[in-house]
């Protein structure tokens, strides 16, 4: 049989990456805890209020930027079906002064003196300048009503935001 050897178990050694330089000295000190303080209870309120106004400020900005993209949004909900109208118009027009010119064309090719070329492009040009005065009028007309439309929901939403500033 093998004899048994008494040999003493040598102290785990410290790991390599531990030096005495990363070690933090121990003193004896005990733990630091620090006081339990009371705040004022006019502090504690104080802070409340704050939190409690700023919310308020939070709920009243959150509202007011949801009323104005509501504004914007029917804002260009009308300047969009008025630009539509002022399109249609336009193109009524164009197709209308379009037949008067073929209508006159058309005139001018059964004209059978000077005198009555004359005539006719006389009294067509007359016609078109009427037609033209009126065309601007319906024009602007349709132009005054997209831009009103348009700026109805801001005036209006304007004007309730300064009714309840004020």
């Amino acid at each position: 049989m093998a004899e048994a050897t008494n040999v003493k178990a040598k102290p785990a050694a410290k790991p390599a990456t531990e030096t005495a330089f990363t070690q933090s000295p121990n003193f004896g000190a005990g733990k630091f805890d620090l006081p339990k303080v009371e705040m004022p209870a006019a502090f504690r309120e104080f802070a409340e209020k704050g939190v409690s106004q700023a919310r308020d400020t939070w709920e009243k900005m959150k509202s007011a930027s949801e009323e104005a993209t509501d504004l914007l949004e029917d804002s260009y909900t009308s300047a969009a079906k008025g630009a539509v109208d002022y399109n249609r118009k336009v193109v009524e027009i164009a197709r209308s002064n379009a037949n008067a010119a073929f209508d006159f064309a058309t005139e001018l090719l059964t004209v059978k003196s000077v005198s009555e070329m004359v005539e006719l492009t006389t009294s067509h040009a007359r016609k078109q300048f009427d037609a033209y005065s009126a065309q601007a009028k319906e024009l602007t007309a349709v132009a005054q009503k997209v831009a009103t439309e348009a700026t109805e929901p801001l005036k209006s939403g304007v004007t309730n935001a300064f009714k309840k500033v004020a």
